[in-house]
């Protein structure tokens, strides 16, 4: 997975919420998938 919108990435790879709200998982392409999270309205 790949850090999207509002999602930070550590030193160990790990992935982390920069703001509250819903995760999304998303497509990039073919064989890549990104880790988005939106602030609820």
């Amino acid at each position: 997975f790949h850090p999207g919108n509002n999602v930070g990435i550590g030193k160990d790879d790990t992935l982390f919420a920069l703001v509250d709200g819903v995760v999304k998982f998303e497509r990039l392409g073919k064989d890549k998938k990104q880790v988005s999270v939106y602030q609820a309205q």
